[in-house]
């Protein structure tokens, strides 16, 4: 796996990014402020990736990744961007300015571990990964769960529900962690929406819907 830099002033967003990478096999190395960030892609820890705040003190992430286009040994560096700001000229003054992706928050943890994945594989940095559990393959490269090499067509947040579980998979989780981790902790809808995409889901699993187990009170809990 991947040796990740990831650049945010807020403890909190790097607790949260930080930990789903880990459960991915990443290494992270975090920085609070642009200063550090830098001086980490000084060290003598190669880096395979980075992601950077826009809102940073000592140096903003625009500033971080002029220096990372600029320096011979990192110009190829994948960069993402990481911000609240969503407007379109910051957007096109990052992506223009090197960056390969440009993630504004609130996000799904998710769903940016996925576009991780993604840039890395680009940069050759990480490998195929393919899970199977029986007849149940989940094939992360190409966003695909089969059962009996059959393509059961899951929609993007079914397929996110069905990562989560894998890589959490014998821990009862509540409803509250799921919805945080599938639809995004800055999300506030009813957590009923957990129970309907879980039902669909154990649906198209047919046979294999039954590993999603139900702890009464609590939540659910993917026993294989």
């Amino acid at each position: 796996m991947a040796t990740i830099l990831l650049a945010d002033d807020e403890a909190r967003i790097r607790r949260l990014v930080a930990d789903f990478l880990k459960r991915d096999g990443h290494t992270m190395i975090e920085a609070a402020d642009g200063k550090e960030a830098l001086d980490s892609l000084s060290g003598n820890i190669p880096i395979d990736l980075a992601i950077l705040d826009v809102m940073m003190p000592g140096a903003d992430g625009f500033a971080v990744l002029r220096s990372i286009r600029e320096r011979e040994s990192t110009r190829r560096l994948p960069v993402m961007m990481l911000t609240a700001r969503a407007e379109e000229l910051d957007q096109l003054h990052g992506l223009e300015g090197g960056a390969d992706d440009y993630v504004t928050k609130p996000f799904s943890p998710l769903v940016l571990c996925a576009r991780v994945k993604n840039l890395l594989l680009r940069a050759g940095a990480a490998q195929e990964e393919k899970t199977s559990f029986g007849a149940l393959d989940i094939d992360e490269v190409r966003h695909e769960v089969r059962v009996s090499g059959e393509n059961i067509g899951l929609t993007p947040k079914e397929y996110e529900l069905m990562i989560y579980f894998k890589n959490n998979r014998g821990i009862a989780l509540s409803r509250e962690k799921i919805l945080n981790a599938v639809w995004g902790y800055d999300y506030f809808g009813d957590l009923r929406t957990v129970d309907t995409h879980i039902k669909k889901l154990r649906a198209k699993l047919r046979d294999y819907g039954g590993k999603i187990e139900t702890v009464r009170g609590y939540g659910y809990r993917f026993e294989v």
